[in-house]
């Protein structure tokens, strides 16, 4: 496995140095099917599952039976409100219900390495030794996006730690995303072209996918 790295810039653009990158995190094969996988997940988890229909015993009305069983030669029927009635109840129906299904830890995060991955071989990927605001302003944000090449394209900031000054100023800006390493997931990794992260943020994601010891099965000893 290469040993990938990239260049870290200052917020001025300028050459801050080489940071060699974890070839797990971001040098690992890319497996699109994963990304099918959970981004499947995460968008069913965030379905508010509220959709309803009332079924016979749920519709108001129906308590009289509409005309008398025989004699009448029409079929007989015993609430206005069964299900062949227009304005009756609805046969198997949706029901409020949650939409959300699991996938294995290691796939979850294997899923994540790749899109790092995939980001990191196109060259999306950039870092920046710090990322600090003096003040909210939105207009600052954007000169340093600018002056960085990333004026014009869709960008996930990454960062380490809560930045209300950095998150504040970027929140109006479109096609701009922040979020904090812990929260680093696959759908917005996907839908950004590219990924701008702070040294510290380089680190902390490292630091929680760069080990893979914990999701390798052992298989059992004979006694």
């Amino acid at each position: 496995m290469t040993q990938p790295s990239v260049e870290i810039v200052t917020v001025a653009n300028a050459k801050a140095g080489t940071l060699a990158l974890d070839p797990v995190v971001f040098g690992a094969e890319v497996k699109p099917h994963l990304f099918h996988a959970e981004v499947r997940r995460q968008l069913a988890k965030r379905r508010a599952g509220t959709h309803s229909t009332k079924n016979r015993h749920m519709v108001s009305g129906g308590g009289a039976k509409p005309w008398k069983q025989k004699g009448t030669g029409r079929a007989r029927q015993g609430s206005s409100r069964s299900p062949q009635w227009a304005g009756g109840g609805v046969v198997f129906g949706p029901v409020p219900r949650s939409h959300a299904h699991d996938l294995p830890k290691k796939v979850r995060r294997g899923a994540l390495r790749c899109a790092l991955s995939l980001r990191a071989g196109e060259g999306a990927l950039h870092v920046v030794d710090a990322l600090e605001l003096d003040a909210i302003k939105t207009k600052r944000m954007v000169e340093i996006l600018r002056g960085l090449g990333l004026g014009e394209v869709k960008v996930l900031i990454v960062l380490a730690e809560p930045n209300a000054m950095v998150e504040r100023s970027s929140r109006n800006l479109p096609g701009i995303s922040v979020i904090r390493a812990e929260g680093l997931n696959v759908h917005d990794v996907l839908r950004h072209k590219h990924l701008l992260l702070t040294r510290a943020a380089v680190e902390a994601v490292e630091k929680r996918l760069g080990d893979p010891a914990d999701e390798k099965g052992t298989k059992g000893a004979k006694a």
